[in-house]
């Protein structure tokens, strides 16, 4: 199941109306709301009282249905029941020739009618029966229909004619069957289709095509692509389910009538190919692109975001195009010049390479990360790779060749080699992408972690920096430390704001007072650390001088006595003005220790 989608995760009705009650409910407080109200109320009148689920019965008990048939196989109709009659009629409708034969296509039931309805019967319910009771019946009917194409009872294109009759008679069963075959290659209950070009269609004749130009969408973008094999020359498989959806839009003309249609069934499509076992995207991808020729590139380009879902590696690759085309690490001509502009690109179609059009590596991690299964990993991936790009920035971007002479002389890595301006200004350019990118991937939950776990343990194991950042001389060691400092803060920036006046401001004094008491007790020496001194140093007087001259409003959330522990350490380290500036913040409890330090140091 680690392959497979969930499901069930969508918005519901409930959470629609909630957010629509707690909007009205604020709604009018202000005088631009009024002003919006009075001219709405031209045009449309609506009641401000709270609206729930009972207000519509139907809806209730079609959608209480609908959530059964997601999480648990179909099970309860009762032969002779109206919704039996139902099913039966519908299961007439759709498949009229395969009736007439000796093996009609009939629903399981707890009971054991085996007959059909009619044609008059059918004619007569297609009437008169509303359509929430056709859309309460429609699981059953769609059961029925992948059980008989499973039996050899339907073929595949009569499956997916019946499917699309369903369809056009009532269009709200689209959504149904989305959910439907969406829950049963959750469930991977049943076989694979064999998509052979005989049963049901063939990839073959692009899929070859799709993968070399997935590969190089990627490559472009300095990812490697896992190879996409499909049993050598045996033909490509998906699952039963998901077959019968793609067969099912491929049926559907590309003109306005059906655009409704692929625009409700795209979208799932794509989702759900994304969760299948790889190849499945792929090969959706080709089917599709034999079908309309123009949307290959936006096929292939969807296609290829599919890798980050299955492939970790992938995700920390991207992760490094992404610091080193920001910082013109990168040895693609496209990148080299560093920049939002190499982040993020410069339009689509502004460059061309063997014919296709590279994806900025920032547009394309944003278009990806959220199919990422481990998102807890990725901190401490960015964490790794700012380290590294801090390296790479320490070494002025000099030939490895000249690095490794430079460390053999004397001094090794002297700071006259690179401009401490220049390298600081890099180092902030590389921890804004690398707190942006937490930010992103996690919201204020991965930022909460960061903070009181990930960075705490991340000095105390040492991860900071290698063997052979360690021996590059203390300046890379500083830059870290300040790197880490300044992505810290801004993560904290991004997740609660500078002030109070956002919500999530509330969770800052319990996450900022913990971070800040693991640095006064390492300071103390209460901890031991594993992380270079130099590191640690840089790291505690950044992220000081940071919520001193950014974020002023946080250093009154933190507990006096902390503060006054790591106003004496820096005491100890002869940054008497630091230490003296966090107090002078810190309210009127630290007033006496503000006071004490300007008459020892005398100012």
């Amino acid at each position: 199941m680690g392959d497979l989608p969930t499901v069930g995760t969508q918005v519901g009705p409930e959470y629609l109306l909630l957010l629509r009650n707690t909007r009205l409910s604020s709604f009018g407080t202000s005088a631009m709301d009024r002003i919006k109200s009075r001219r709405v109320s031209k045009f449309i009148t609506f009641s401000s009282d709270p609206i729930t689920m009972d207000s519509f019965p139907k809806l209730k008990l079609w959608y209480q249905q609908h959530q059964k048939c997601i999480c648990s196989t179909l099970s309860g109709l009762v032969s002779g029941t109206p919704v039996h009659q139902i099913v039966d009629a519908l299961l007439t409708m759709m498949f009229r020739k395969i009736n007439r034969s000796s093996h009609p296509v009939t629903p399981a039931t707890s009971g054991s009618s085996n007959s059909s309805a009619s044609g008059t019967d059918e004619s007569s319910i297609r009437i008169k029966v509303p359509a929430w009771d056709i859309l309460e019946a429609t699981p059953f009917v769609l059961d029925a229909a992948l059980t008989a194409c499973a039996h050899g009872r339907l073929s595949p294109r009569e499956l997916a004619t019946g499917l699309k009759d369903l369809a056009d008679y009532l269009p709200a069963t689209l959504a149904t069957m989305v959910s439907y075959f969406s829950a049963e290659v959750t469930r991977g209950i049943w076989k694979p289709a064999f998509m052979n070009g005989t049963d049901w269609p063939s990839p073959a004749a692009n899929l070859s095509i799709v993968e070399q130009q997935i590969k190089k969408i990627l490559a472009a973008t300095g990812v490697d692509m896992p190879r996409l094999a499909v049993g050598g020359s045996a033909p490509a498989t998906l699952p039963l389910p998901f077959a019968a959806l793609i067969s099912l839009t491929i049926t559907y003309k590309l003109d306005k009538a059906s655009e409704r249609a692929l625009t409700l069934i795209g979208p799932a499509l794509n989702a759900l190919a994304a969760g299948c076992p790889w190849p499945c995207n792929p090969i959706l991808a080709s089917l599709w692109a034999q079908k309309v020729k123009r949307w290959s590139d936006y096929l292939v380009f969807s296609a290829s975001q599919t890798v980050f879902h299955h492939n970790g590696d992938a995700v920390v690759q991207l992760l490094k195009s992404c610091f080193t085309s920001t910082l013109g690490l990168s040895s693609s001509h496209v990148y080299s010049n560093g920049g939002v502009g190499a982040l993020l690109g410069h339009g689509f179609g502004s460059h061309f390479s063997g014919g296709i059009t590279p994806v900025a590596p920032g547009i394309l991690y944003l278009r990806v990360h959220r199919s990422v299964r481990d998102v807890m990993f990725m901190t401490e991936e960015i964490l790794s790779i700012l380290m590294l790009s801090v390296r790479d920035i320490a070494s002025s971007g000099l030939p490895r060749e000249r690095v490794e002479k430079l460390k053999k002389t004397k001094y090794g890595m002297r700071y006259g080699q690179v401009s401490l301006t220049a390298a600081m200004a890099r180092v902030r350019l590389a921890a804004s992408l690398g707190a942006s990118l937490v930010w992103i991937s996690g919201g204020s939950s991965l930022v909460q972690s960061l903070i009181k776990e990930t960075l705490p343990s991340w000095f105390i194991s040492g991860h900071g920096l290698d063997q052979e950042g360690r021996e590059s001389g203390g300046m890379v060691a500083m830059l870290g430390g300040y790197a880490v400092a300044y992505f810290a803060v801004l993560c904290g920036t991004f997740a609660w704001g500078v002030d109070s006046a956002s919500p999530a401001s509330k969770q800052r004094p319990k996450v900022l007072g913990v971070h800040l008491e693991f640095l006064a007790s390492a300071i103390d020496g209460k901890i031991s650390l594993g992380c270079d001194w130099a590191m640690w140093r840089a790291y505690v007087s950044g992220f000081v001088s940071l919520m001193v001259a950014c974020t002023q409003k946080w250093v009154l959330e933190v507990d006096v006595e902390v503060l006054k522990r790591l106003s004496k350490g820096l005491r100890h380290w002869n940054e008497e003005e630091l230490a003296l500036a966090l107090l002078g913040l810190g309210g009127i409890g630290a007033m006496g220790a503000a006071a004490e330090l300007v008459v020892e140091c005398e100012f």
